[in-house]
């Protein structure tokens, strides 16, 4: 089966939009969970979601370059 360079690349910004949302979510997740254990609130809600954008934007920088090689290996 042979697999075009468009399709790699498909494959590959698939892959990296979903580890990076999957990042965010535990972000997520972990931020939301420390704040509320805090009897005073240490980040507020704008915070927190500009935190989420932050990881998103930078764990998808990383896996842009990451995820190309890993597809590549496994379709060659």
């Amino acid at each position: 089966m042979d697999i075009t360079s468009a399709n790699k690349g498909k494959y590959a910004l698939v892959a990296s939009v979903l580890s990076s949302l999957v990042l965010v979510v535990v972000f997520a997740i972990l931020s939301f969970e420390v704040n509320s254990s805090r009897t005073v609130p240490l980040y507020s809600q704008v915070d927190i979601i500009a935190g989420m954008v932050f990881v998103f934007i930078l764990s998808m920088i990383v896996a842009a370059s990451v995820w190309p090689g890993i597809i590549e290996k496994i379709m060659h």
